[in-house]
């Protein structure tokens, strides 16, 4: 059914369904993003209470509330951070996951060497586009 649909009506339709999306999903992210905004206030207000308690949890009839210290790790010189990991043989200190283009680019530099274990997956992709004027 969809072949005898002029492919210019098929992408006006979906353009116009792609606008709906954009539109209700802007709507959405304004939500959350002031529901969000309201957490992280009442947040700081539990830390500041429960700082001031001097505890790290509290049982209420509503929800125990604990404090934790959350640590995160970062580098701004990753070639001695490299270079660390290969001196201590610490490669579990990377995440698990290929850099996509990083990889796209290296294959298609080295035809011919893939990697051992590497899977790929490519399938068709449709994108419309708004007409050039």
């Amino acid at each position: 059914m969809a072949e005898q649909i002029p492919l210019d009506t098929l992408a006006k339709v979906y353009r116009r369904i792609r606008s709906e999306i954009d539109a209700l999903t802007q709507e959405y992210d304004n939500k959350v993003e002031t529901l969000k905004a309201q957490q992280e206030d009442l947040k700081d207000a539990i830390k500041t209470q429960m700082q001031a308690l001097g505890t790290t949890s509290v049982n209420t009839p509503n929800g125990t509330l604990v404090l934790s210290v959350k640590t995160r790790y970062s580098t701004n010189d990753w070639d001695s951070f490299k270079k660390f990991v290969a001196t201590h043989d610490a490669l579990d200190l990377y995440e698990k996951r290929i850099h996509q283009s990083n990889m796209k680019t290296f294959l298609e530099d080295n035809p011919g060497v893939v990697p051992p274990g590497l899977n790929s997956n490519s399938e068709y992709e449709v994108s419309v586009r708004k007409p050039s004027k």
